[in-house]
């Protein structure tokens, strides 16, 4: 239900944000019995009817976001070190969705739970009282529990942890002649990177004739727009060898890869979720099932009446992710190097595993292994002087 103008009110739960962590949780609260007689507050600026992104993601077999796929593969491929590395996903498929029905299927099923009621607000603070006090623009909102999905002002200020940034921009194309084999994704091509740094093609197929084709850092630094631009077009002309073609849509954005201690900023009542718990894969910028993840994991917290319910990646899964980031953050050219080997020695199934962090101490020790570098141990000894793993 919209209230554009809402009136001040009482609630059990107050959730900020509207983005993917908290539509997830908001749809969660829509399905479980346990959530039924809560009332709940979803609050967000404006409301979510914009194709504003692509989430993408590898999973086994079927799953709850089917219905909504926009496509699927079962293959994919990389170019790097001169080299072109075949990927056979199966059992797992690549699979995307697009923001807007994303947007639509969890606001549709969202607005027919009687108990949550979607506030437009911005909001601007969250005060502690006998409840938590959640103050916007518009109006103040109480509430037991609040599930906050901004990012904590500490994280703009301190330097004491590392920050690579995944910033991309895509074109949505449309070609006049059959060009792309649509069973296959390309998940890196090196073949056009940036002087000196770890950027790369991804394309994603959807038929013959349609494409995202998009450029993506992952470095400590961030490009001018023109950038983008110039190295979409040449590739598009020089490797794909298209001359006309329609540009359809774009999209453009930056996603913060770091081991900032995120999980430090939540307790019992006001919890973090999303980009601001930590949520966001920190080594890879993946996002959505590792939100799916983590939601189901907080629910389950949340009805055994876990002290601090937020749910966070096993301490040697955040060692891991420190010591990728600090290479690319002091060595950011190796990074072909790094992914070249990183899929050219492991079968995807084991790196889907430990990207998912359900892998086997073993098959850590072997991908580690394969990576071994000065690089990784420079790093590695800088990440062991960090306290919060303790």
């Amino acid at each position: 239900m919209l209230s554009p103008n809402p009136v001040a009110s009482d609630f059990d739960f107050a959730i900020i944000g509207s983005g993917l962590a908290g539509l997830q949780l908001a749809l969660r609260f829509a399905e479980e019995k346990e959530f039924k007689f809560k009332k709940i507050a979803l609050i967000n600026p404006v409301e979510k009817n914009k194709n504003d992104r692509t989430w993408c993601f590898w999973e086994k077999g079927s799953g709850r976001w089917d219905s909504i796929l926009h496509k699927k593969w079962g293959k994919g491929e990389i170019f790097a070190q001169d080299e072109k590395v075949d990927l056979e996903l199966s059992p797992y498929t690549y699979k995307m969705i697009r923001g807007i029905d994303f947007y639509e299927y969890c606001f549709e099923k969202i607005n027919s739970a009687h108990n949550i009621q979607f506030i437009q607000d911005e909001i601007q603070s969250v005060k502690q009282q006998e409840k938590l006090l959640v103050e916007g623009k518009e109006g103040n909102y109480a509430a037991h529990k609040i599930f906050d999905s901004r990012i904590p002002l500490d994280f703009f200020q301190e330097d004491n942890f590392t920050r690579i940034v995944q910033h991309f921009k895509g074109y949505r194309i449309k070609t006049e002649k059959p060009l792309f084999d649509d069973t296959k994704f390309r998940m890196m091509d090196y073949r056009l990177k940036y002087k000196d740094s770890t950027s790369f093609i991804y394309i994603l197929p959807f038929s013959e004739t349609k494409a995202l084709v998009e450029f993506t850092f992952f470095t400590p630094f961030m490009v001018e727009e023109k950038v983008y631009d110039e190295r979409l077009k040449k590739y598009i002309s020089d490797y794909l060898k298209v001359e006309n073609y329609t540009i359809e849509e774009t999209e453009q954005g930056k996603i913060p890869m770091t081991d900032f201690p995120f999980w430090d900023y939540s307790s019992k009542n006001w919890i973090k979720i999303g980009t601001a718990a930590g949520w966001v894969k920190a080594s890879s910028g993946y996002a959505f099932k590792n939100t799916e993840n983590k939601i189901k994991k907080l629910v389950e917290n949340l009805k055994r009446e876990k002290e601090n319910p937020t749910p966070v990646s096993a301490k040697r899964f955040r060692w891991y992710d420190s010591v990728f980031l600090k290479v690319l953050e002091q060595n950011n050219e190796i990074g072909e190097w790094l992914f070249h080997r990183f899929y050219k020695k492991h079968k995807p199934q084991k790196l889907f595993r430990f990207l998912d962090e359900e892998s086997t101490v073993l098959e850590e020790l072997q991908i580690i292994a394969s990576l071994y570098s000065k690089a990784f141990i420079n790093a590695a000894r800088k990440i062991m002087k960090r306290d919060y793993f303790s």
